[in-house]
């Protein structure tokens, strides 16, 4: 984790004037085609290219249980987890397809699931059989959250060695939005009445439940906000450390990163917190419905490409955002330049 914290530099501004200088000499005014210019510089600054390459895309979903969903915090029961795990290695998930559309590597990471999973086609980095259950005891050890971070480290380099050029994170794990709403009020120093939602379609009783389990854990647990590890052990998810250290991988490859809804969006957070230079190589990808993403793109400074309404995680949003962020380059690379054109500037 040190050696790629280390690694992590700021992007490179010069190179990404020198692809404004090109956009702003393409057949059209300058800074017409608005955040699609934005985000062809950005790619640019990133890759250290003038004129970079974002496919194929690689989306790795991790996946993870919480003990906290033993509260009754979720709309769903913890093995759905796992058989959403079984549903995404047949094929028949929504990221599934979304990935075939965009022609994108599927990876999915079993890193905390609470039962093995059967068969083949996932990669199996399981560091615990879920986290404990944060309202009663400490979520994992120290040593489990840094260890769930390498594990996103190492699948991240593993992906852009086999060729990927961008990375689109995604997530499953029932009880997760309980965890990433105690993360965000814990570092945005909030009460968890304006950031708890309904996650996966709770009721309005549940709500109130889910917020006053929150607001006690925080007050038993007491996590460090200044202190990643502490937070993540004593009320984080294993998959929610596992983004943030592909989110450092990838920033340490020069790779952009396209951030999904709530739960990757507080990984980002947490890898930002971490490492400040890593914001410059996140990509937001949309809105989500739950009342807390907002909130953790104000910390980020963050305008997400869409907002569709979303709040199924595993990726989705990210997968519907790559097509415009490739358009960005392909506006780079085709376009013609008034010369080319012979047209008059």
């Amino acid at each position: 984790m040190e050696t790629t914290i280390n690694k992590i530099t700021a992007t490179n501004k010069q190179v990404g004037k020198q692809t404004l200088a090109h956009l702003n000499n393409l057949t059209k005014p300058p800074g017409s085609l608005g955040r699609l210019e934005k985000l062809a510089v950005q790619l640019a600054e990133i890759t250290g290219d003038t004129f970079p390459t974002v496919s194929p895309p690689a989306s790795i979903v991790f996946a993870g249980d919480h003990g906290i969903a033993k509260e009754g915090v979720s709309a769903f029961p913890q093995e759905v987890t796992t058989q959403m795990v079984a549903n995404f290695l047949a094929g028949g998930a929504a990221i599934n397809v979304l990935t075939k559309q965009i022609d994108a590597m599927l990876e999915i990471v079993d890193i905390g699931v609470a039962s093995d999973i059967e068969g083949s086609g996932f990669i199996n980095k399981k560091i615990r059989y879920g986290t404990a259950n944060f309202a009663k005891e400490d979520a994992m050890t120290r040593k489990e959250a840094q260890k769930a971070i390498e594990v996103g480290i190492d699948i991240v380099k593993q992906v852009i060695k086999q060729g990927a050029n961008s990375i689109i994170l995604g997530e499953m794990g029932i009880g997760n939005t309980t965890s990433s709403s105690a993360i965000i009020a814990t570092l945005a120093e909030v009460n968890v009445e304006g950031i708890v939602d309904i996650g996966t379609g709770i009721t309005a009783e549940q709500r109130v439940l889910k917020r006053k389990i929150i607001a006690q854990a925080l007050e038993d647990r007491k996590p460090n906000r200044e202190d990643v590890l502490d937070i993540l052990s004593k009320i984080g998810g294993l998959e929610i450390a596992g983004m943030t250290g592909a989110i450092l991988g990838a920033a340490s490859e020069r790779k952009p990163v396209i951030i999904d809804g709530f739960i990757c969006t507080v990984s980002a957070l947490l890898a930002t917190k971490l490492v400040p230079e890593a914001r410059d190589y996140l990509i937001f990808s949309h809105r989500s419905q739950e009342q807390g993403h907002t909130t953790a793109l104000k910390m980020l400074q963050a305008n997400p490409l869409l907002d569709l309404e979303l709040r199924l995680g595993e990726g989705t949003g990210a997968a519907l955002a790559f097509p415009i962020v490739e358009s960005s380059l392909k506006i780079l690379k085709g376009m013609a330049t008034f010369t080319s054109a012979g047209i008059s500037t």
